[in-house]
Formats: structure tokens, C-alpha cells, sequence
């Protein structure tokens, strides 16, 4: 079993600042850096320092060739990377001394498929073989019922959230991680064990990972519910922690791991990044989480 990452690839400019910028207001940035970025990328990297074989399927402009050559650097499959005419995706990123972040991205490349190029994509998948998308790229309905067609196991972050996203086939996707955020967005709860619940309810075939943030998370499936608390760490950048989470969650049930384990290498690998500058940058290897004692 093969996973292929259909997402996004991003420039992240990355600007630390006292607070994020008030309406009319102009703000001095500490320090302005440039990373690697794009919540499909991010992941990508992460499943690869996690130990999984990835393929990133996604799409750059001629700003963006250098993303192509670190992700294969990383050990990221990027035979399905194509270069297009449009610029490269990009985002703008506040983090201010809390180590929160605002961001505002830009498509760019990242929202031009075609449904040739997804058919392209999705024929080097067989069944019974892992997809992992996000909510960066286009076309994502026309991808869920090709890849469900195909037999492909669907893990779907719907970040970032939209109210499109609730029109989305997602009967299809087969695990959903998702923030207390999108949560509540899709479930119309706000506790986030309603959340959980709700979701169990809406699509009861779907396993449900709801990320907390310090709270933890909370696991929900037709047969069980579990709650896991996070790592204390001092956070310096919380930019790629759930990318992070999710790569490392990702690649341990590709290996067959069970969930309490999968669940457990997610929080200590994103306790990890948090403590760290930039989104890709900051993704651990897996013998440093490996060291990490819960």
C-alpha cells in the first residue's frame, strides 16, 4: 500500500511581529524569513521524516522549482509534481511572541488542475491505497468521487475551512482530521465531544481525529472514543504543528500501528515542532520523537 499526498506546495514569508496587524494599522516586522510551506507539502515532508515512502502530487510555477528539489531532498516522491505557468502558491505569516500565527494564503498554481491532470494523478493509485488531501488545491469533489471509484482509502484535513467544504462529497473520506475550528464547522457543535459525536453521526463509516491544540485531541470511531492529553513545551512557532501531527499520525498507519500508537507519535512529533521556527523547516525526524517518553 502506497500513499499519494494530492496538496498544495507553498512560499511561506514569514514575519515575526509583537502582534498580528490591527485593522489601518502598519507594523514593524522583528525579523522576516523565507520557508518551505503549503499544508500539502508540510505533510509530505512530514510522513517522510515519520519513515513513510509519500508521493507528492501538486503543481508549482518557475518561482517554485527549488520546493521541488528540498522535498526530494527530504525523501518525497515528486514524480507527480508538475510546473505550470501560474506562479507558485504563497502565504503571508504574523507570528507574534505567543508563537500564534495569522496567515493569508494565495493559490497561485496550487488551484489550477484540470480533471485531466487529476485522472493523471489518480492512475498511479490502486485500490486499496492511501490519499491523503487537504483544502488547498481545486477541484477537491471531482478528486473524492474519482479517488472513491478507484478504491483508495481517503484521509481529508479540510483546512483550511470553508463553507464549500460542507458540499463535498464526504461520505467518501474514510478519517477526518480536523481543529476544534473545522470541527465545529462541519458538526454545527462547539464542545468537542458533541463535535466528535455529531461527526460519528453524520458520516458513521469515518473515523474522526479532533485536534485540541494544548488540550490534546480527541479519537472517535464506531467503536471507540479516546481522549489524549498534549506535552507541555514552550511554544516559540505553532506554524505546521497539525501538518506535523498529521504526517507522523499518517505514516504510522501505513505500517499498520495501532491507534493509540498512531494518536501518540502525532502529539509527540507536534510538540516538537512547536518548538521550533517555520512550518517545513520545522518538522522533526522520527528518531528525535522516537526519544520522546509520554
Amino acid at each position: 500500500m502506497k500513499i499519494i499526498n494530492f496538496g498544495s506546495i507553498n512560499i511561506d514569508h514569514v514575519y515575526t511581529v509583537d502582534h498580528f496587524v490591527r485593522p489601518g494599522e502598519t507594523l514593524r516586522s522583528k525579523t522576516y524569513r523565507i520557508f518551505s510551506g503549503g499544508k500539502g507539502a508540510n505533510q509530505s515532508t512530514a510522513l517522510a521524516r515519520a519513515g513513510a515512502r509519500v508521493f507528492h502530487a501538486g503543481k508549482i510555477g518557475k518561482d517554485g522549482v527549488w520546493l521541488k528539489e528540498k522535498l526530494n531532498q527530504i525523501g518525497v516522491d515528486t514524480s507527480l509534481i508538475e510546473t505550470g505557468e501560474l506562479p507558485t502558491g504563497h502565504a503571508l505569516i504574523q507570528v507574534n511572541k505567543e508563537g500564534e500565527n495569522a496567515i493569508i494564503i494565495h493559490g497561485g498554481a496550487n488551484e489550477s488542475f484540470s480533471d485531466t491532470e487529476i485522472e493523471k494523478v489518480l492512475s498511479h493509485a490502486q485500490e486499496g491505497d492511501c490519499l491523503l488531501l487537504q483544502n488547498e488545491i481545486n477541484s477537491l469533489e471531482k478528486i473524492l468521487h474519482t479517488a472513491k471509484a478507484r478504491g483508495l482509502k481517503i484521509i481529508f484535513n479540510p483546512a483550511p475551512m470553508s463553507e464549500e467544504v460542507k458540499s463535498y462529497p464526504l461520505e467518501h473520506v474514510d478519517i477526518f482530521i480536523i481543529n476544534a475550528l473545522e470541527g465545529e464547522m462541519l458538526s454545527g457543535e462547539k464542545e468537542p465531544q458533541k463535535i466528535v459525536s455529531r461527526m460519528q453521526s453524520l458520516y458513521p463509516h469515518s473515523k474522526t481525529v479532533l485536534t485540541l491544540g494544548k488540550e490534546g485531541l480527541i479519537y472517535r470511531d464506531r467503536e471507540k472514543s479516546l481522549k489524549m492529553e498534549a506535552l507541555k513545551v514552550e511554544s516559540i512557532d505553532t506554524t505546521g504543528a497539525g501538518d506535523t501531527f498529521i504526517g507522523y499520525f499518517v505514516a504510522q498507519l501505513l505500517e499498520g500501528k495501532e491507534i493509540n500508537r498512531c494518536l501518540q507519535m502525532g502529539i509527540k512529533a507536534s510538540s516538537l515542532c512547536v518548538t521550533r521556527s517555520g512550518a517545513a523547516d520545522s518538522i522533526p525526524q522520527r528518531q528525535e520523537v522516537e526519544n520522546i517518553d509520554l
